[in-house]
Formats: C-alpha cells, structure tokens, sequence
C-alpha cells in the first residue's frame, strides 16, 4: 500500500515561507479556515482543494495585495509580516530558494 503524502502543518514547516505555507497564510488571510487549523496531516489533494480555494479569493483581487479591501489588506499586512519575522527566527533567507 502506497502511503499518503501529507503536510506537516505550517506550525511544523521549515520555516513557513514554503509554497503550502503561504496557502495556508492566504487562507488565513482570506478567512477560508480559521487560524488554529494549520493543515498538519492533510494529504496533498486536500492541500490542492485549499490551494484553488485561495487562488479564486485572489483572482477577484488581481493576484496584487494592494487591490485587497482594507480589511483583507491589514490582515495580510499583520500575517505576512508576523510569518517573515518567524521565518527569519528559523533561519530563513529571502534570497535562497525554498528548495535552498
């Protein structure tokens, strides 16, 4: 039997800046599932249902944080910048690659 992959959960994630992880901040940004549910053990197809959910909400906005409502836009303001400051906590670096 061939085992599922799954995710870690952003709480659990390298450094949280990943590709999933930043489905899971935008799915907190728009409010698509609550703050405490951070995807650890969703199988990747679940991760996809999330990933197009979050891709539709920013379609609406041009893909450009600076089209969201104000509200959306605080929100992503606070997480984003909460999320690179815990990045950088865990040794991140903007000019490396995720696979990096």
């Amino acid at each position: 039997m061939v085992e599922k992959k799954t995710y870690a959960g952003f709480h659990a994630d390298s450094h949280g800046l990943t590709a999933l992880g930043r489905v899971v901040l935008d799915a907190w940004v728009f409010e698509l599932i609550p703050r405490e549910v951070d995807c650890a053990g969703w199988d990747m197809q679940r991760m996809q249902q999330l990933l197009m959910q979050v891709n539709a909400r920013w379609d609406e906005y041009g893909h450009l944080p600076s089209r969201l409502p104000d509200e959306l836009r605080r929100r992503h303001t606070e997480l984003y910048d909460w999320a690179i400051a815990r990045a950088r906590e865990r040794g991140w670096n903007p000019e490396l690659d995720d696979e990096e």
